[in-house]
């Protein structure tokens, strides 16, 4: 009925319902009395002016009786048109962030289409935690909209547990390559123009919707169980096989202890512009030709990226609160292939990061860092150590077979930390409350596991 709460599959409040509030963190992100199942974006890009047009069409269920709803778009893009069901809107406002769209009354339950043609220079989102969003390159453009960026270039509920699926079809100057999520349905050239289509069908948070443009090729990289691919420019070949070189023993490894890769295929995109750090998106990894220097000594980035796939990507936190959920389960897989790999032990890590973090001083809890901490590198590490700690009470058997069943069981779903910790008590003879209150909810390091 209107106004009651919504919920998920596993118990938690859904994201769109009129009784749910905005994620504390990011309190200008979000909306609620609907829930968007698709999006369909037509975009045309071009590199030289950095000019964006585009059509988004958006399918969405209303969660209450509806007269106005609102959408994230950045006030960088201008818009021009909006539809709902086939009917052009006449009243419509576009300011701080949000795209107002007045209509005609939706009854609960009811499926709309809305329709927004859009264009103009995008440009990151500035919030707390820098510029986020459209990155525009030498040549290109490239999207890290890790938490808040996505609005940057397209109309969206902007929010984590917001997962829908998409097609992304994108237009450009025929010399460059355009990537975007999920499989290559088809590509088509016109006179100097090629269109690239892409469908992805598995469920997708906002943040992890991302294209890349630019002066690239595609090379494969390993065909064994799950196809990966590479997109970079042609000079770096020779330092990508060097640096990339176990990407498919890494996706092998990552397949032992988590479970099926999530997703059709994976590809690794090389920029020709350094990147102060790679980027998450669904499917896809980003780095900076800074990360492709033939060293080989960015593997552990490599590493945490692909882990993404499952703690992120698949497995999407409800709340930003919950970042460790993502950020400490890949760092932990970093630490989990080194020792695969014949490097210092998972433990060995531990006890180095360990030794860092006694010295350290910070504010908030794992479960609960705030928003200015939640990217703070002590969330990536007190996290990894979390698991560590698990580990160490479990057996080995036991800790692999919880993390493979916890991918399993939530495979595309959004989840949260108290899910977590109830799915992991059924792996231990003795509770693991204590453990789980000492490392997640008390601000204090408790001692080293073991």
């Amino acid at each position: 009925m209107p106004g009651k709460a919504v919920r998920g599959r596993l118990g938690h409040p859904v994201l769109g319902s009129p009784a749910e509030g905005i994620d504390p963190y990011l309190p200008q992100n979000g909306n609620v009395g609907y829930r968007v199942s698709r999006y369909e974006l037509d975009l045309e890009y071009k590199v030289a002016a950095n000019r964006l047009t585009g059509t988004a069409v958006i399918t969405a269920t209303a969660l209450s009786g509806l007269d106005r709803l609102s959408i994230d778009l950045s006030g960088a893009l201008k818009v021009d048109r909006v539809s709902v069901n086939g009917k052009r809107v006449a009243k419509f406002t576009h300011r701080a962030g949000k795209l107002v769209i007045t209509l005609a009354a939706l009854r609960s339950g009811a499926a709309f289409e809305v329709v927004v043609k859009y264009g103009g220079t995008p440009k990151p989102v500035r919030g707390p935690w820098g510029e986020v969003g459209w990155e525009e390159l030498s040549e290109g453009a490239l999207v890290a909209s890790q938490p808040n960026g996505a609005a940057s270039w397209f109309p969206c509920d902007d929010h984590p547990s917001s997962k829908a699926a998409y097609q992304i079809s994108i237009t450009t100057d025929s010399p460059f390559y355009a990537l975007a999520n999920g499989t290559l349905l088809r590509k088509r050239t016109k006179a100097t123009q090629t269109t690239w289509i892409y469908e992805q069908v598995e469920p997708m948070a906002t943040y992890l919707a991302t294209i890349a443009v630019g002066p690239y090729v595609r090379i494969p990289v390993a065909t064994d169980s799950v196809p990966i691919s590479a997109v970079l420019p042609a000079r770096l070949k020779n330092e990508f096989a060097i640096d990339f070189g176990r990407q498919g023993q890494i996706m092998a490894a990552f397949v032992d202890m988590f479970g099926p890769y999530p997703f059709p295929e994976y590809t690794v995109v090389v920029t020709d512009d350094p990147l102060e750090i790679p980027i998450e998106a669904q499917g896809i990894s980003t780095f900076g030709a800074n990360h492709c220097d033939g060293t080989r000594d960015s593997e552990r980035l490599v590493a945490h990226e692909l882990a993404h796939q499952w703690f992120g990507n698949s497995l999407t936190l409800s709340r930003w609160k919950d970042i460790w959920l993502h950020e400490g389960f890949a760092c932990y897989a970093e630490w989990l292939w080194s020792e695969r790999s014949g490097g210092p032990s998972a433990d060995e890590c531990a006890r180095k990061h360990f030794a860092h973090l006694v010295d350290s001083c910070h504010v908030g809890t794992l479960a609960d860092p705030g928003p200015d901490q939640m990217f703070d590198d002590w969330v990536y590490k007190r996290g990894a150590l979390t698991l560590h700690a698990v580990r160490v009470r479990l057996s080995d058997t036991a800790f692999f077979t919880l993390l493979r069943d916890w991918c399993r069981d939530h495979r595309y779903s959004s989840v949260t930390t108290e899910e977590f910790v109830d799915f992991a008590g059924h792996y231990s003879s003795e509770s693991l409350r204590p453990l789980f209150t000492a490392w997640l909810h008390t601000a204090g390091l408790p001692d080293f596991p073991g």
